[in-house]
């Protein structure tokens, strides 16, 4: 049992400085930032998620420096299948962060419906919410389910997730409000 118990510890602990030390690689210089609108207190209290509190719900958003879901243009997802970098030129500002695309128009897509570009869980590992916490992304590591774009912290960690995708999901929805109202960036 004690074997067992410090596997499971180092197990946990290297993946903690994994985390931390792919963080601190990927920016240096980074820190994950938030809105300042807190999170209603009926989307958290209930038991029973009401999806559409979820879309209501200011939350925060996975930033770096400002810029969300490390400066991926979130509309490239759903056009051509694939994380695209996106230019300071073309930003957009919405939920207290700036957004970047990779053209006038995807940009004007997105400020006509953020909702339905903007990731799932503000931008935060999909998997790590369906756990009942947040990590940070990468933007290879992404999935589109019935229209909706899902980020997680690694390819591995997408596989995984790939695994029970209607239980993660479900899972996500009911701990996003809490894990949303108790982020502390």
């Amino acid at each position: 049992m004690k074997r067992r118990y410090f596997v499971l510890s180092s197990v946990s602990f290297g993946l903690v400085m994994g985390c931390a030390s792919l963080q601190a690689k990927d920016s240096p210089q980074s820190s994950v930032e938030l809105s300042t609108d807190s999170v209603p207190p009926a989307a958290v209290s209930s038991n029973k998620v009401d999806e559409s509190q979820i879309a209501n719900v200011t939350e925060p958003i996975f930033a770096e420096n400002g810029v969300a879901i490390r400066g991926t243009d979130p509309v490239a997802y759903f056009q051509v299948s694939q994380p695209v970098q996106g230019n300071q030129q073309f930003t957009h500002n919405w939920m207290g962060v700036n957004w970047w695309f990779s053209s006038a128009k995807n940009r004007d897509l997105f400020a006509a419906s953020p909702e339905q570009y903007a990731p799932q869980y503000g931008g935060f590992c999909a998997f790590a919410v369906a756990n009942g916490y947040t990590a940070p992304i990468v933007p290879e590591a992404w999935s589109i389910v019935e229209g909706k774009l899902y980020l997680n912290f690694s390819l591995r960690i997408r596989d995984r997730w790939e695994r029970d995708i209607p239980g993660n999901i479900a899972r996500a929805n009911k701990n996003w409000p809490a894990a949303a109202a108790n982020f502390r960036g």
